[in-house]
């Protein structure tokens, strides 16, 4: 094989290699706008059923991650989504705050607030929750993850949200709480529980969420 011939290949196999390279790349960013695609036809269609009511949010005041006082009158006419979860958590905490991440992109453009409930707060303080939230990347001013007295917290889990909640009641002594979260709507009102280790959890979430938004429009 003579040089001019391998020279004409060279430029050929570049080409193919790019080629591949480019379509190996496409193909999860295509793949991924493409759920999220379905995710929002799911959405809508979804968005009409009718959406029950619980009963009345319970009112607290808490420290958030940036050591600044939070609290239910900061949610006041707001919809807004909740979970109880602890950073140091071994079980499903990972995963709701996963599902309460993915809920940041398809709600960008509403006054939608999202706020975590840590059942560990001796453990998790401020300084400790602002980490988990950048590690998340939680947007500033839209998602508050919050520290207080731990009868406060649980109280707002077992007696206002009606979950179940125990400081230690794991087999290794953790604390036990449960994984749904939580929709309230703009007058306060508790709209739906969801499973956040269900598959279709965020989709149903996002879809009653969409109902309450247009059922009760930004003032």
């Amino acid at each position: 094989m003579n040089s001019a011939n391998v020279s004409a290949r060279a430029p050929v196999s570049t080409r193919t290699s790019l080629a591949w390279n480019a379509i190996l790349i496409a193909i999860p960013v295509l793949t991924a706008a493409a759920l999220f695609w379905l995710r929002q036809v799911q959405v809508q269609h979804l968005a009409n059923r009718t959406v029950a009511n619980y009963g009345t949010a319970p009112a607290f005041q808490l420290t958030n991650q940036d050591a600044q006082p939070f609290g239910s009158t900061n949610l006041s006419g707001k919809v807004w989504i909740a979970d109880f979860v602890y950073t140091s958590c071994p079980g499903p905490c990972p995963m709701i705050s996963s599902r309460m991440s993915e809920l940041q992109k398809p709600l960008e453009k509403t006054d939608v607030h999202l706020v975590s409930f840590s059942v560990d707060p001796a453990k998790d303080t401020p300084e400790v929750l602002r980490g988990y939230a950048e590690r998340l990347h939680a947007q500033p001013g839209r998602w508050d993850f919050l520290t207080g007295p731990a009868k406060a917290i649980y109280d707002i889990s077992s007696k206002g949200f009606k979950l179940a909640a125990s400081p230690d009641g794991g087999e290794s002594g953790e604390p036990v709480h449960s994984t749904r979260v939580i929709l309230v709507d703009r007058r306060g009102a508790i709209r739906g529980y969801y499973d956040a280790t269900a598959p279709d959890a965020v989709t149903k979430l996002l879809a009653d969420t969409t109902h309450l938004l247009r059922e009760q429009p930004k003032p």
